[in-house]
């Protein structure tokens, strides 16, 4: 008995030192924190805080947030400044002549061959282009089919139409709009990587002039920056107007407002919507006229948008040869979604872009003008500011006023 009450109180001894021991690491330091790891904090309180303790510091919460900030000066800078850049561009003063050479352009809607269109609505749009500067219409004729080809069912009253401009209109030149969508970045369209394609696009070239069309004008979108077999095209095409003594003219992509712009935005967004400055040259040096599509340029501000165009104009002035017509596009459409806002492109902010870049490049190049897009969509607050900002100055020129 005695022995075993002696181990019992030793025992007891020891289960008293555990708990005082473990109590001692548990019992919070002189600085307020566990001594030991992975101790739950008291409840209600942040991680690592309680009464006297400053807050655990997390050093990659920090080191995301800069690095979030980063990237967005990274991105908004780059902006702001192009941004600026272009409305800078759009101040200054306009060289006196900057108006209508009288070889400015409109495109035309599919109803003027298709039958919708009657004698009364020439006699409307001659009484319309009459006192402007309008030489040469753009008629939409097509669409060309993928492979090429056009079936003449699609333009029926060509020929009646042809007769009917030139008697209310002798001075005004008709041309046939032919487009279509290129495979380029998607798996249908027409492909002219393909030989028989672009045999069949001049079949159908000579077969709209032999119509009595006096011009055949290519939009084909999007077309890539370099595209050699269009580069080919041309050439042929070229040949086929010259010999029935008409015009060839296409619809160009803008310019790189960078250099090397277009393959930056080609890996990004998937679609290389610019040409390079030397792709556009030699594709103007190729073609009677070149009309640069100078809309849906994703521009935000009518400040910047006529700054853009400034810049535009002053690229294409650059490269294009003198005896080809330059012509740059004015908006008269009027639609609001991504890459388009109506507020910022506008009729008069265009045409002080284009004036501002005739101005500061080549202010006396004499085939040079403007190209109207679309007569369907136009207004009259279209018309006017075309009339009075673009041809207007050119009459009181030419009138000693």
């Amino acid at each position: 008995m005695g022995q075993a009450s002696e181990q019992a109180e030793q025992q007891l001894e020891q289960a008293e030192q555990s708990e005082q021991a473990v109590s001692a690491e548990r019992r919070p330091t002189a600085a307020g924190t566990p001594d030991a790891p992975g101790t739950p904090d008291a409840p209600g309180t942040p991680d690592g805080a309680g009464p006297g303790n400053k807050p655990r510091r997390r050093p990659w919460l920090r080191w995301t947030r800069r690095t979030l900030l980063a990237l967005a000066l990274l991105l908004l800078l780059p902006l702001l400044a192009t941004q600026v850049t272009l409305r800078v561009n759009y101040a200054g003063d306009t060289a006196d002549g900057t108006y209508t050479r009288d070889r400015d352009a409109l495109w035309l809607g599919h109803a003027w061959v298709d039958g919708r269109k009657t004698d009364a609505d020439v006699a409307a749009l001659a009484d319309r282009l009459k006192d402007t500067g309008v030489r040469d219409l753009y008629v939409h004729t097509g669409p060309l089919r993928h492979d090429g080809t056009l079936p003449k069912s699609l333009y029926p009253r060509a020929g009646w139409l042809v007769k009917a401009v030139h008697r209310a209109l002798p001075h005004v030149r008709v041309q046939a709009w032919l487009g279509d969508v290129l495979a380029t970045e998607g798996p249908t369209g027409m492909r002219l990587t393909d030989a028989a394609t672009r045999d069949h696009v001049v079949t159908s070239a000579r077969q709209i002039l032999d119509a009595g069309f006096q011009g055949a004008h290519f939009d084909l979108e999007p077309l890539h920056s370099g595209d050699q077999d269009y580069l080919h095209l041309l050439d042929r095409l070229h040949r086929v107007t010259a010999g029935h003594d008409a015009l060839l003219s296409v619809a160009a992509h803008q310019i790189d407002p960078l250099p090397g712009f277009h393959s930056f935005w080609g890996t990004v967004a998937g679609h290389p919507k610019w040409w390079s400055q030397g792709y556009f040259g030699q594709v103007a040096r190729r073609v009677d006229q070149i009309a640069v599509m100078s809309y849906d340029t994703m521009q935000p501000l009518e400040s910047t948008y006529g700054g853009y165009v400034a810049q535009q104009t002053s690229l294409a002035l650059e490269v294009t040869p003198p005896g080809t017509d330059l012509l740059m596009g004015l908006p008269f459409y009027h639609e609001n979604r991504f890459g388009h806002w109506a507020h910022a492109e506008t009729v008069p902010a265009a045409v002080r872009g284009v004036r501002l870049g005739l101005s500061r490049t080549d202010a006396d190049r004499a085939h040079f003008g403007v190209a109207l897009y679309v007569d369907f969509a136009a207004t009259e607050a279209d018309w006017t500011a075309y009339e009075k900002d673009w041809v207007a100055g050119a009459r009181h020129r030419a009138s000693g006023s």
